[in-house]
């Protein structure tokens, strides 16, 4: 497995499984170098995590997506390791994310040494767990 930066030719693969954002911010997101692909040969796209900056200085994981026939095989901890590695030779010494407390992702950031750091909740939605990890 590969971890190499989003490029235009990847835009159609994000577009059909990035729901979450936007699709006319997706290209800036691919120049703003914020989108990692996951391949599994020069052109199989497998998987991708995308990222911004909360409070725009702190690292904040938006989405892991792993393609179904891949999932279960460490490659999302291996994209986030990757991807705090990368922050923390930015200068970064905290990353953060969210998940749904209703989502099991929770439990899998816990195990990369993600802490709970409070939580939002909004009308009408499930608890979303605010979770921090030091780097």
């Amino acid at each position: 497995m590969r971890i190499d930066w989003a490029t235009e030719r990847d835009y159609n693969y994000l577009v059909e499984r990035d729901h979450h954002l936007l699709e006319r911010l997706i290209m800036s997101k691919i120049n703003a170098k914020e989108i990692y692909i996951l391949r599994e040969a020069e052109d199989s796209n497998i998987g991708f995590m995308r990222y911004s900056y909360f409070w725009d200085n702190t690292p904040f994981m938006n989405l892991i997506w792993i393609d179904e026939l891949y999932r279960g095989k460490g490659i999302g901890e291996q994209v986030v390791t990757f991807w705090a590695k990368e922050m923390k030779q930015q200068g970064c010494e905290l990353l953060m994310t969210s998940t749904l407390a209703t989502e099991d992702a929770q439990h899998f950031y816990r195990k990369l040494g993600f802490k709970d750091a409070g939580c939002l909740l909004l009308d009408n939605e499930p608890l979303e767990i605010i979770l921090t990890k030091s780097i």
